[in-house]
């Protein structure tokens, strides 16, 4: 069974305020991208696809995956305007495979061997997604700002990278999105939630496995990898 990557690193991350994408920005001397292509490096994937903006790509590839020595990324190719445009580029040009891992680039503190639990997870079943139980209270507000409900916090999920499908299955999610002209999609789960009839397994991550955002986060994640050392 082929089981491939997606890593998206196409975003700017305008609330990070700095002229560095928050990927490329370094921490311990080395990009932010470069701890999560090492953690899917070390896993038991077979191949990765590096999803970038345009302007990118000669950076990525040359600074990041031939300087560090990535072997498993076999594609540096150019991500679109959103999220969903970035993983559809990345499923065209998948030569092979079975299933596929999505996984922001942008969420470095992801382990290797939660990587390694999702692929054997997805080998025996359409979909999983990687995710936590919610720690807060949730309210669901109306666009006023106003407290519309309160839903039961044991079933509330504060969802994560990866997520990993059949390929034939986020493929049909997706083409499904475009002919309808759906730009509402925030996360693969979505799609196929909205255009699939297939049930989503949740897997648990770690509360470590933060997307890096602002700068706070970057703060945090220094603190992660000096614990982990």
């Amino acid at each position: 069974m082929q089981i491939n990557a997606i890593v998206l690193s196409a975003g700017k991350g305008t609330r990070m305020k700095s002229d560095v994408s928050k990927q490329y920005l370094l921490v311990d001397d080395r990009p932010v991208l470069y701890y999560t292509l090492a953690a899917f490096e070390q896993s038991k994937i077979d191949d990765i696809i590096v999803v970038t903006a345009k302007e990118d790509i000669e950076f990525v590839q040359k600074e990041i995956i031939e300087k560090f020595g990535f072997c498993k990324v076999s594609k540096v190719v150019s991500g679109g305007k959103e999220r969903y445009d970035s993983v559809i580029a990345g499923l065209a040009v998948m030569d092979d495979g079975d299933k596929v891992l999505i996984h922001d680039g942008a969420r470095p503190l992801i382990k290797t061997e939660q990587i390694d639990e999702m692929i054997e997870e997805i080998k025996n079943c359409p979909a999983c997604i990687a995710g936590m139980p919610v720690k807060d209270t949730i309210k669901i507000a109306d666009e006023e700002g106003m407290v519309v409900s309160t839903p039961n916090r044991k079933f509330v999920w504060q969802i994560q990278t990866p997520q990993a499908f059949d390929v034939s299955l986020i493929k049909s999610a997706y083409d499904k999105m475009k002919e309808h002209n759906d730009t509402t999609i925030t996360d693969d789960a979505m799609a196929v939630e909205k255009y699939t009839d297939e049930k989503i397994k949740l897997i648990m991550a770690g509360y470590e496995n933060i997307k890096i955002t602002t700068p706070e986060d970057l703060l945090l994640m220094k603190g992660i990898l000096e614990r982990r050392k």
